[in-house]
């Protein structure tokens, strides 16, 4: 019996894509505005801002606790306040799992598309000025 031929291994670019690192960047924006209320970068360097406070209602005349600052949810807010931090970003996520999955999804299409659309000229950029100025480490 002949011996089985082996599939050749397919090798990784180890270029750096920008237009990948974009789309990452839009999936990232996409799950932390509506689970965390902000931006990638906000919910990393936020200021914790969570809080609970009491508030006075002159009509009924009670007092009542409420937090503050549940807006938008940052590291420092889950460091600070887990319990209501995930309490919130869980209500969050029901309240927009499915404006994120439909985001999500045209992105990755609108994505799919234009890079087979732009094919030649992102080709082309990547051939004439990006390996030319910073060789083959990033390409676009």
């Amino acid at each position: 019996m002949a011996p089985r031929r082996r599939k050749t291994k397919r090798r990784r670019s180890r270029a750096f894509s920008i237009l990948n690192a974009l789309e990452a960047y839009t999936y990232a924006n996409i799950m932390t505005s509506g689970v965390f209320g902000t931006s990638p970068w906000g919910f990393l360097s936020g200021a914790g801002d969570l809080q609970q406070q009491s508030v006075y209602d002159a009509g009924l005349g009670a007092t009542s606790l409420s937090w503050s600052g549940a807006g938008e949810i940052s590291l420092a807010d889950l460091m600070k306040e887990p319990g209501q931090a995930l309490s919130t970003t869980a209500a969050n996520f029901r309240s927009n799992m499915f404006g994120m999955a439909v985001k999500a999804a045209t992105v990755g299409i609108g994505f799919r598309i234009g890079k087979a659309l732009l094919r030649r000229p992102i080709a082309s950029v990547n051939r004439n000025i990006m390996k030319p100025l910073v060789g083959a480490a990033f390409k676009v």
